[in-house]
């Protein structure tokens, strides 16, 4: 029987992704029991309960109303953050046109008049102590700690530090504390610290990708002690270094309905609000190959983000009907919520193949810059603007390549930047000849935000985890 318990919080769909259909589920369930609370739909969860360790509990993650007040507060709190950590995507955060009903209008303005006033550390704990304060309240602490003190897990893990606008992780973490009972959080992704607003909730540990990861939330969190942060690598890479899952070339490309003897470009698409120019930037890469300004004729695969259905991309398929069109296997819920956008198993094994078997990536500023630098796949990041005048007030490489998580990108020369749609043939014409251009700099760009190898991250996620729950059992020990 194993020694530990673990309330394992998945609070959206890429926490599905990292933590429920990678190895990490299965390598935790061999050490502790797991309790495990979920966004998934009710028959999505049995066809995934089946798949897992008998020793998962399985328990829907009810959506929670937190009433106004602390609503506002959780909002200020989020605001006050971002004015005081003042970088350059927070700088923007807060300066987006607000719109909507009146009600929501006057809610963002609130919120930032409130964040604008409290915008300093001191300030800062005081409007989060009375956040925690209210919340304190709620029937759903209550609730927890009844269930807490029934399950006695060590440690209440959550695989997100992020807000979620129908439910909150903050009832667990404040009903964990007053039990006693360690709380930890794992950052998401590479940008989450300088774009992103304020973590959730006053977490015990913080696991993350790398010692960088660890030195920004330091600098945006300075009350976080060292000894409080454990890197992990993420489990996001682990199908990388899976090989069980890959397909020889022959069948990737039968599967995709493409040619295993000619060279695959993957465009890989961002969100429909953060990257409305994809499809146009599509259409340039695909009239430039019929135009022959792409040597060697590839072809060309486009994967949306999960976040978009890829309606957008309609025209483009129909003027090109050569283009290969690969959707995300991810579920979309009515409503856009994009936290209920759900994977299914499919999409982990589809996704490690295609950064195998493609030749170069294209993008728009997108996480998929590290994807294909971990396979020492050259990418080339687009740059230039389809409308006129630009759809952000200013030329997209000033709005996108100028964030500081992709800065490094830009500085070790990890990719190649098409500023101009005639510098994009350019780039990828030097990249298919010679796929070892710019080698060194992908290598630096892994090494500085990934410190555990693809394959590793979910071993030592638990290793870690166990780790917290033996220290928190020796000092309740210790209590008593």
């Amino acid at each position: 029987m194993p020694e530990f318990r673990v309330a394992l919080f998945v609070p959206d769909g890429v926490g599905i992704r990292n933590f429920v259909l990678g190895p990490f589920l299965e390598e935790l369930a061999a050490r502790a029991r797991v309790d495990l609370f979920h966004i998934l739909p009710e028959d999505l969860a049995s066809a995934y309960a089946a798949e897992a360790p008998a020793s998962v509990a399985w328990h829907p993650l009810a959506s929670l109303d937190q009433g106004r007040t602390i609503s506002l507060l959780q909002s200020s709190l989020a605001y006050a953050h971002m004015y005081w950590a003042n970088t350059g995507s927070m700088q923007r955060a807060v300066r987006k046109p607000v719109r909507g009903r009146f009600t929501r209008r006057l809610f963002i303005r609130s919120s930032r008049l409130i964040g604008r006033l409290g915008a300093e550390p001191k300030r800062i704990r005081m409007i989060d102590a009375l956040h925690v304060a209210l919340v304190e309240r709620l029937a759903e602490v209550r609730a927890y700690k009844r269930l807490f003190e029934r399950t006695r897990p060590g440690v209440v893990f959550a695989t997100s530090q992020r807000h979620y606008s129908d439910y909150s992780l903050l009832p667990a973490v404040v009903a964990a504390k007053e039990l006693g009972i360690p709380t930890a959080t794992f950052i998401v992704s590479w940008d989450n610290l300088s774009s992103k607003g304020r973590i959730v909730a006053p977490f015990d540990h913080y696991l993350v990708w790398s010692e960088t990861m660890r030195g920004e939330l330091q600098k945006y969190y300075p009350q976080i002690a060292a000894d409080r942060i454990h890197v992990v690598g993420t489990p996001q890479f682990d199908p990388y270094g899976d090989k069980r899952l890959l397909w020889s070339r022959e069948e990737f490309f039968r599967r995709i309905g493409g040619d295993a003897a000619r060279r695959l470009i993957c465009f890989s698409g961002g969100d429909a609000e953060t990257c409305p120019e994809d499809p146009g930037h599509v259409r340039v890469l695909l009239e430039q190959i019929r135009a022959g300004k792409i040597k060697g004729n590839p072809q060309v695969l486009v994967r949306p983000s999960p976040a978009d259905d890829g309606a957008r991309y309609r025209a483009v398929r129909d003027n090109f009907p050569e283009l290969i069109f690969a959707p995300p296997a991810w579920l979309h819920p009515k409503g856009g919520n994009w936290t209920r956008i759900i994977p299914k198993r499919e999409d982990v094994a589809f996704l490690a193949n295609l950064t195998h078997h493609a030749d170069l990536n294209v993008n728009l500023g997108s996480t998929m810059t590290l994807d294909f630098g971990l396979h020492d796949k050259p990418v080339v990041n687009v740059a230039f603007d389809i409308a006129s005048p630009p759809l952000f007030g200013m030329p997209v490489y000033d709005y996108y390549y100028h964030y500081e998580h992709f800065l490094p990108v830009v500085e070790f020369g990890a990719s190649r930047i098409a500023r101009t749609a005639e510098a994009l043939p350019e780039h990828i014409n030097a990249y298919l000849s010679d796929p070892s251009l710019d080698r060194v700099g992908r290598r630096r760009l892994v090494d500085m935000h990934v410190d555990v190898p693809p394959g590793e991250s979910s071993q030592a996620t638990v290793e870690a985890l166990l780790r917290i729950a033996r220290v928190g059992a020796r000092a309740s020990d210790c209590a008593a």
